[in-house]
């Protein structure tokens, strides 16, 4: 199974563009569903804020029970980890407990397809680093957990080795060709496939946080991901595809074009 969607759906510079000129904000994931026709949404703001119950079961309440969302980990869980005077690791485990309390309305409802954690650059290849991560995964029981990396120093077997072995997923992304940054590697670790498309912007470093995911993939550069996207569904009980290029409405067009090749 094959399910396609964009990091996030409620832009102020979608409306107009991707939504009615006249759109209220509490109306946005409806017509995600219902006119764009996706089925799967990635939660993004639960990065700077941990969210209420409240808040998770109200946009349950706005989709069908068979829309499925993936939430990005708070930043306490991912960047926001070490004593800035000492290095050492904080003790985050009340966030933990906070953030994984939010989640439980999408867990009981079987609506929660995964839960994304994105490491900062300054995340190194460091034993202890490894041993956070697989820490990380046991704090969540049986909620399945993948990880992007942004460092290419992961980008090596080890790494790999070490997320199958702690049935962790790999987040598979398509970002600007920096050398430094992690190389697109269409690999799978354990049976969920998830692909996360940034789009190639070459002024990444320069730009400002909206303007960095500037960038429409043309139909050529969608195209060469359709074989990767096929194999690793054919080894995966699901592939996830988010686009995360979501300035002025981009990924909404990657993503209904991409669909459009996968049928």
């Amino acid at each position: 199974m094959i399910k396609v969607g964009t990091s996030g759906f409620s832009f102020q510079d979608w409306i107009g563009t991707i939504y009615p000129p006249h759109i209220k904000k509490g109306d946005m994931l409806p017509y995600y569903e219902k006119y764009l026709g996706f089925k799967i949404t990635e939660i993004n703001a639960t990065y700077y804020t941990i969210p209420s119950q409240k808040s998770f079961m109200g946009i349950m309440n706005k989709t069908s029970p068979d829309f499925e969302f993936t939430v990005k980990a708070h930043k306490s869980l991912t960047h926001e980890i070490r004593d800035k005077d000492t290095g050492r690791f904080v003790d985050n485990s009340d966030a933990f407990k906070r953030f994984l309390y939010s989640l439980e309305p999408l867990q009981n409802e079987g609506r929660l397809t995964a839960l994304l954690a994105q490491f900062p650059y300054s995340f190194h290849t460091t034993e202890d680093n490894y041993a956070y991560i697989r820490t990380f995964k046991e704090k969540l029981n049986n909620l399945p957990l993948v990880v992007e990396f942004r460092n290419v120093n992961w980008h090596n077997q080890k790494s790999v080795t070490f997320l199958k072995q702690n049935r962790i997923g790999y987040c598979i992304v398509d970002e600007p060709k920096f050398k430094n940054l992690m190389p697109y590697n269409p690999i799978v670790t354990t049976d969920l496939g998830y692909f996360r498309f940034h789009g190639r912007n070459p002024r990444w470093f320069q730009a400002s946080v909206a303007e960095r995911y500037d960038y429409l993939y043309t139909k050529e550069e969608l195209q060469s991901f359709v074989p990767d996207i096929r194999h690793i569904t054919n080894s995966a009980r699901k592939t996830i595809v988010m686009f995360n290029n979501c300035h002025a409405g981009k990924s909404i067009m990657n993503a209904k074009q991409l669909l459009d090749m996968l049928q």
